[in-house]
């Protein structure tokens, strides 16, 4: 079980590395590698906006 400073430890690590997948991204030159960079960046800020809503309500997403 984690503890709510763990939650938001994760949630803020998760949107960290959303951020830096995005950027990655950006400065890729191909095409196909800036679509997979993106399309990790956005399940990982997904993941990180539903442990956030979870940890919101007080519950432990594991």
């Amino acid at each position: 079980m984690m503890s709510a400073g763990e939650s938001r430890g994760r949630v803020r690590q998760l949107r960290e590395k959303a951020q830096e997948l995005n950027t990655a991204a950006e400065r890729s030159a191909d095409p196909e590698e800036r679509r997979r960079l993106q399309e990790k960046a956005r399940r990982l800020q997904e993941q990180s906006e539903k442990e956030d809503k979870i940890d919101d309500r007080g519950m432990d997403p594991m």
